[in-house]
């Protein structure tokens, strides 16, 4: 099983999307929601470099955004 994390927002759409994306396909993750938790927050940011969201890794796999396509090769899905 792949170890999937997502760092995202309440208010992020791209961030629901993607969470969506991996309920339809019954993917288990980890959601931390770096709007209340700011050393997540600050972990993304080192991570990726960025502020934006949603920020996904799957294993060491960095995506940012809701890179569908992308998200349906790491994870195996046709």
């Amino acid at each position: 099983m792949k170890n999937v994390t997502i760092y995202s927002t309440p208010t992020c759409h791209f961030c629901h999307a993607a969470k969506e994306f991996f309920k339809e396909h019954s993917i288990v993750f980890t959601d931390y929601n770096v709007s209340l938790d700011s050393a997540k927050r600050d972990e993304m940011i080192q991570k990726s470099g960025q502020m934006g969201v949603p920020v996904i890794f799957i294993d060491n796999e960095m995506i940012t955004g809701f890179d569908e396509p992308k998200l349906r090769e790491l994870l195996g899905i046709k």
